[in-house]
């Protein structure tokens, strides 16, 4: 990018972001409301803000503001399981059905209140519509025609959930911490239905929920911007309102912050935070996450489907480089599915460097003069440094990368279509046990274009029947110790032979002013939390 565009960018950006603090009547463009925060971030991978629909990481932070589902973990220990809108519950004998006990007093902010009813209909309106997270209820032998016997309300404060076998408990309560796990207003969204949508044309843009807060405008990668809830049953946010520009821009993001014109930038690049380390205004807070970067191959490009050129792909990205660089304090090297801290997570990096053994593969498999791809990166950073990295050491190999850039919301379109060659992507676990990472993967029960179950091996066309099995076998082991070893067996299974180049685990590292407080930032980016904030 020129240094005219960047400077037009710059001046447009700022521009906006007045405007948008002028709705606050705040005295000077560097001083933000007492009552407000004002974030600068990156945010346009949402495609949808309904909860049914939701899939993408920014899309998983909005929820968790707006939204209540039946349980959650403690962010500071994610071994506890801890209840939400649901106060306590129960586990049968067999272990195949669960039944909550639904909190008094929790109310929509509609007006309406949350009942068990509004439980079960969330549950069966994300099984009917079968959208990217539906599987994650679906695993539990829930379809269309058997989740309201499956998923039921026995009276207003009783809920019963029925799974089709015996799974892990803790398994179970895990995935009913997801983004589709959320609870929505029955009422509110039933009066918005066309056409049997279930309200979705409606709720993708709009928000009923019993959250801490209230959707106020979503324009994609431009504003997000929410109103505190007065009556939320945890106690009232601090602050009025949250406004969250898409500023794409790490220059942009830093000189807004020191400038004062916004409370937190969440993009910086790795060469500015040294400088912020002896700031009087401003904190650097970092916050591991559960969320991996990734290459992947799309095995139905005949070149990349052979397993060589698989291999040789995890000897043309320079991870030693890229860390010390361009994930300097974001992200530290780790190449299996399973972040650091899950149940069974490999920590071993097998692989390095080495364009000389990369050629070897190439020429084994028929390429000694290598071959032209492209790549889709998503036009933010740190993804398009890294993608120009990979381009530069892949090319010492005789492979010629042609980078295709685009906004989130349109590389991952094109991506769940599997019409990419190569890709960058981020994949966060949708909840804390190894099953959400290994299901995706190490898993594909249908290769096929139409498949119902769309992972991300499935998003490769990675056909894997045996891979596959285990995996299922895995979720179903209740002991521990066994259940590890499982995970650990399919990490390096992958590790070995599969068309995803895992690279980096994340740590998100947060610019605040000082004046902010209170602000969480979890494990994963549906446990990052607002409401808490406050200012000084």
């Amino acid at each position: 990018m020129t240094s005219f565009k960047r400077g037009l960018i710059a001046q447009t950006v700022l521009g906006a972001a007045a405007l948008a603090l002028a709705g606050f009547a705040a005295p000077a463009i560097a001083d933000t409301p007492k009552d407000a925060l004002v974030m600068a971030w990156q945010f346009d991978d949402i495609v949808s803000l309904d909860p049914a629909e939701i899939f993408e990481l920014s899309g998983a932070e909005y929820s968790a503001q707006v939204y209540d589902r039946l349980v959650h973990f403690d962010v500071n220990d994610v071994s506890k399981i801890e209840g939400e809108a649901a106060e306590s519950w129960t586990v049968s004998p067999d272990g195949k059905t669960f039944t909550f006990k639904i909190r008094d007093g929790i109310a929509f902010h509609s007006g309406n209140p949350l009942t068990a009813n509004d439980v079960a209909w969330s549950f069966a309106r994300a099984v009917k519509m079968n959208k990217g997270p539906a599987f994650i209820l679906t695993q539990f032998g829930l379809t269309p025609d058997n989740v309201e016997q499956m998923v039921r309300a026995t009276d207003p404060r009783t809920l019963v959930f029925t799974t089709d076998k015996t799974y892990a408990p803790t398994f179970v309560l895990y995935c009913l911490t997801a983004d589709v796990g959320s609870i929505v207003d029955s009422k509110l969204v039933k009066s918005k239905e066309k056409d049997g949508d279930f309200g979705a044309g409606w709720l993708k843009t709009n928000s009923a929920g019993s959250g801490p807060f209230v959707l106020k405008q979503w324009k994609a990668s431009e504003l997000l911007t929410f109103d505190a809830n007065p009556k939320y049953w945890r106690g009232a946010p601090k602050l009025k309102r949250v406004l969250i520009r898409h500023i794409p821009e790490p220059a942009t993001q830093r000189l807004l912050l020191e400038k004062g014109d916004v409370d937190v930038a969440r993009n910086l690049k790795p060469e500015q935070f040294e400088p912020l380390k002896s700031s009087d205004t401003i904190r650097l807070v970092q916050a591991p996450k559960g969320t991996l970067w990734y290459l992947s191959l799309n095995q139905k490009n005949a070149i990349l489907a052979k397993p060589e050129v698989r291999e040789a792909f995890k000897y043309l990205v320079d991870y030693d480089g890229m860390a010390g660089t361009i994930m300097n304090g974001i992200g530290a090297v780790h190449q299996a599915f399973l972040p650091k801290g899950f149940l069974g997570a490999v920590n071993d990096n097998p692989y390095r460097y080495d364009p000389a053994k990369a050629k070897e593969l190439l020429a084994k498999a028929g390429y000694p003069d290598g071959f032209t791809v492209s790549m889709d990166v998503r036009n933010t950073n740190p993804t398009q440094d890294m993608a120009q990295a990979i381009q530069a050491s892949a090319a010492k190999a005789g492979v010629k990368i042609e980078i295709i850039p685009g906004d989130g919301k349109q590389v991952l379109t094109k991506y769940r279509a599997r019409n990419h060659e190569l890709m960058i992507q981020q994949w966060g676990a949708d909840y804390q046990d190894p099953n959400s990472n290994a299901d995706t993967f190490a898993s594909n029960p249908d290769n096929s274009d139409n498949a119902k179950s769309k992972p991300l091996a499935w998003r490769n066309a990675w056909d894997i029947p045996e891979l596959t099995r285990k995996t299922a076998a895995a979720v179903e082991e209740r002991d521990s110790a066994k259940r590890a070893r499982m995970y650990e067996e399919l990490q390096r299974s992958v590790l070995a032979d599969s068309p995803f180049v895992i690279m980096f685990q994340q740590t998100e590292m947060v610019a605040e002013r000082k004046t902010v407080s209170g602000l969480v930032w979890g494990p994963s980016f549906d446990t990052n939390y607002y409401w808490k904030a406050e200012k000084k």
